[in-house]
């Protein structure tokens, strides 16, 4: 018997090795502790159901024993008042089959209850697991440095925390379903080990031989699932890239190479998800056809063996076989379950690289609050690179004198927005380090570091919300009268009453009804209302007619009063008055001073001079 017990035990481990569950469980288990409620309910309430499922089989067996054989002494438990009371063991043959029926069906009535509570709380624990991992997946996110976005494709992001989780959601749903089922079908082979353990033997022996089979299958399926979650992430960069560069496509008239493009990208989705369709559905046909030639084979054996040989009677076997006919749907959807999982485990892996904290460059907030900018900030030998082959910056040693101006100029590729985002602490150094008031910036806490800069840059993010919430983002309780002033101070009251719906009109994605210029001043609103210590302005009015150029610099002027204003220089005509120019080549500053004696030295910022006069 112990032999027999340890057959049944490795096939169901055999189950769940087939669907990595050890591999995938640290995920389950790390959400756990959010809807541990829900999770241990559905599993008490699926082993409930299990449980009435096996009493009411025991019960079946005798109800067919008092129609089949009425004159053989009626079947007992080892307790004797259920025997009298419920068994009705000492009633008329027709007076206990009709308790016997009633019974079958109060049981019935239970066991489906069961079912439904833990199938309700099943889904429960899946909506409120789908909810964690968004918000595990995005807690990660939003405590990377910027230099991990810089590697990765937007496409891919969006397509793991949305799609991908939608995958994950689905495969706790289906674990969740193989544990009910499982437990079922636990009950249904212990209950055949009652009845006759050869027949049992026989069975288990069939059904693993086919769970064997199937596991090649769900291996197949595993294997598909990359190529599948590959192309839905490209077609989700396609996409991204599709709908952020519409003006480009359009004034390019490139429409038919991005359709070429995106066609090619769903096709690829079409026939890859094809074959792996073509992998899972061929289980069921196959696991059907397996079943019923396990039950025929079943019966005609036990048949012809043990029955005819008086060796069990006919209400044991119409009880058995009441088992096979109800096991063998399980049979079929435990099967379809694993390959299911299978299918989710190109997810899973996604999911793991980015919940992962291995190679990962985190964010570590420091512990100062940073009262008041009062002295300066200090680059004391500042290297930065995001990887060991490429150095962006190196030998930075620089002082920002507190209400200076400071302007940043170079080529292309100099460093200098790099240079710029490790103020507000985008990025850390990968060597030296940066000081603020004699602190060092890693040691500040960042809300109370941030909340005293400002940035206005030529690439402006404009949200799909209305003006109102454009200028106050971020901040809570902002009176009309303070919108109203900061949009005169930035030049943008008039155009912006000048809109359908005035402060309240939405701007669409990105800012698609704005014209760079209004977008700047959008910008420089939503600077001024956070009253800054420190302004950085990249490349602000970089591409803007001159006309527009003049409001920004009044815009720039009316928020840069009282400020440490940073900024860095694409026309050197609107640096001239700057405290200090920074030259920067290849990552390196070349030279620093005013703009006059730089000019008059006729160095790196003299050829910049020269270059941008000879261009007007």
């Amino acid at each position: 018997m112990l032999k027999n017990m340890l057959q049944i035990l490795s096939f169901f481990k055999g189950v769940v090795k087939s669907t990595n569950f050890w591999q995938q469980n640290y995920i389950f288990l790390r959400e756990f502790k959010y809807f541990w409620g829900a999770a241990i309910l559905a599993i008490l309430f699926s082993i409930f159901a299990a449980f009435f499922e096996g009493i009411t089989i025991g019960v079946i067996n005798a109800f067919l024993q008092g129609l089949t054989n009425p004159l053989k002494p009626p079947i007992k438990t080892g307790l004797e008042w259920f025997n009298i009371w419920v068994l009705a063991i000492q009633s008329p043959v027709s007076e206990r089959v009709l308790r016997l029926g009633l019974l079958i069906i109060l049981l019935g009535w239970l066991r489906s209850l069961f079912t439904y509570l833990g199938s309700f709380y099943s889904k429960l624990s899946e909506v409120s697991f789908g909810d964690r991992i968004r918000k595990s997946v995005f807690d990660q996110l939003i405590s990377l440095n910027l230099s991990y976005f810089s590697k990765s494709k937007s496409g891919d992001l969006i397509h793991c925390i949305t799609n991908e989780v939608i995958n994950i959601q689905k495969s706790f749903w289906s674990a969740c379903s193989l544990f009910i089922r499982g437990s079922t079908l636990f009950v249904y082979i212990v209950s055949m080990f009652v009845i006759s353990w050869q027949m049992s033997i026989a069975a288990i022996l069939l059904f693993g031989s086919a769970a064997i089979v199937i596991s090649k299958f769900v291996l197949r399926v595993r294997e598909l699932t990359f190529p599948v979650g590959q192309a839905y992430s490209d077609f989700s960069s396609t996409t991204l890239e599709f709908i952020s560069g519409i003006r480009t496509i359009l004034t390019s008239d490139t429409q038919e190479f991005e359709r070429k493009r995106f066609y090619k990208s769903s096709e690829e989705i079409r026939d890859k998800h094809f074959r792996l369709m073509k992998a899972m559905d061929i289980v069921r046909p196959i696991g059907e056809a397996v079943s019923t030639t396990i039950l025929i084979s079943v019966i005609v054996i036990t048949f012809n063996v043990l029955v005819s040989n008086g060796l069990l009677d006919s209400a044991a076997l119409l009880t058995f076989m009441f088992i096979l006919f109800r096991m063998i749907p399980l049979v079929d959807q435990v099967n379809s379950i694993r390959v299911e999982l299978g299918s989710y485990s190109s997810s899973y892996e996604r999911l793991k690289d980015i919940l992962s904290p291995y190679d990962k460059s985190y964010f570590e907030n420091g512990h100062i609050k940073l009262q008041n900018f009062q002295h300066s900030i200090n680059f004391v030998d500042v290297e930065f690179s995001y990887n060991s082959d490429q150095i962006i910056l190196q030998d930075i040693n620089l002082s920002i004198e507190q209400g200076n101006t400071v302007a940043f100029v170079g080529a292309s590729g100099a460093g200098k927005t790099t240079l710029v985002d490790l103020v507000p602490r985008l990025n850390d150094p990968t060597k030296g380090s940066i000081y603020i008031d004699g602190i060092n910036l890693s040691h500040i806490e960042i809300n109370s570091l941030r909340g005293k800069i400002a940035i206005v840059s030529q690439d402006t993010f404009i949200f799909n919300a209305s003006v109102a919430d454009n200028i106050a983002y971020g901040l809570d309780s902002v009176n009309d009268e303070d919108l109203y002033d900061v949009a005169k101070r930035a030049n943008a009251l008039d155009f912006i009453l000048e809109m359908s719906e005035g402060f309240n009109t939405i701007l669409g994605d990105r800012g698609v009804r704005l014209s760079g210029g209004q977008r700047q001043r959008i910008a420089i609103a939503r600077a001024l209302l956070r009253k800054p210590k420190i302004l950085i302005l990249d490349e602000a009015t970089s591409a803007l007619d001159s006309v527009t150029e003049r409001l920004i610099q009044d815009s720039l002027e009316n928020i840069s009063k009282g400020c440490t204003v940073i900024a860095i220089a694409h026309r050197l005509s609107t640096i001239v008055r700057a405290d200090k120019v920074v030259v920067l080549e290849k990552g390196r500053i070349v030279e620093q001073g005013t703009y006059h004696d730089l000019i008059e030295k006729k160095g790196s910022l003299w050829k910049y001079h020269q270059m941008q006069n000879e261009s007007q």
